[in-house]
């Protein structure tokens, strides 16, 4: 069964133009997407998808493969679907790694890899880390702000999500009895086979993945299955580049905790 790492990336943010080509500790921040996922085993291939020529050269510079995509796809994801369709050989499997995911432990990847070709019968899987007691108590008071940053979500006795939301779920009224912290921060990575990708793409937006703004609630509202696969921070922090400001901490997280490859 063929794996491909797809990372889409475009130069035209609208809160960060020029994103994937911004220096972190030396290094821009598409070489460092590219090669965490280098470091995942069992892959046909890591190909950055991208409608800019100027990230294109630079990809190719640092020994990188590129699919050129059309300005016209609306996100990541069809981005990706655009970028698979043109290789010779259709992939089982496609991972959609972001493009600023540059704090991603490649052991998170790995995983999904690892769950997809356990189990033939998943469509589309995603990572999940459990919270601890602070990391919960300083979640809720973060959300209690007005802060929408972080995802949250619950998982079925099968190990399938059952609902992503921006809000800290489940409520908690009463602790389990073995004291253990019920709460799962999802991880924005995604594994899909190539027909349940295809599926996702053609579907309209719905009204929960609208409300709450997660592409992923478009696939549960219209039952397809996602997997949820629990993995291990190891210590490390995850953070992404969404502004010019997150640069700063990346770097800082960076020279504190060391290169994650």
């Amino acid at each position: 069964m063929s794996t491909v790492i797809v990372i889409p990336a475009r130069f035209a943010s609208s809160r960060f133009p020029g994103k994937p080509l911004v220096s972190i500790a030396g290094v821009t921040l598409i070489e460092r997407v590219l090669t965490l996922a280098q470091a995942v085993s069992g892959v046909a291939g890591v190909f950055v998808a991208t409608d800019s020529e100027e990230i294109a050269r630079h990809v190719t510079d640092v020994g990188g493969e590129v699919i050129m995509t059309s300005t016209e796809c609306r996100n990541g994801s069809e981005r990706v679907w655009e970028a698979v369709n043109t290789l010779s050989a259709r992939p089982q499997t496609i991972i959609n790694m972001q493009g600023d995911a540059v704090l991603m432990p490649p052991w998170i990847v790995q995983a999904l890899v690892d769950e997809m070709k356990k189990d033939s019968t998943i469509q589309i899987a995603t990572p999940a880390t459990r919270l601890t007691r602070d990391q919960y108590e300083a979640m809720t008071t973060m959300k209690g702000s007005g802060i929408v940053s972080g995802t949250t979500v619950t998982v079925s006795k099968s190990r399938n999500a059952m609902y992503f939301s921006k809000t800290v779920i489940p409520h908690i009224r009463e602790w389990p009895l073995d004291k253990s912290v019920p709460i799962l921060q999802h991880i924005g990575v995604y594994a899909y086979t190539y027909d349940s990708l295809k599926r996702y793409i053609e579907l309209p937006m719905g009204d929960l993945e609208y409300v709450e703004q997660l592409e992923q609630l478009r696939a549960l509202e219209n039952d397809i299955p996602i997997r949820v696969v629990e993995v291990p921070l190891k210590g490390r922090t995850m953070w992404s580049i969404d502004n010019p400001e997150d640069v700063a901490r990346v770097e800082a997280i960076i020279a504190s905790e060391g290169e994650l490859v």
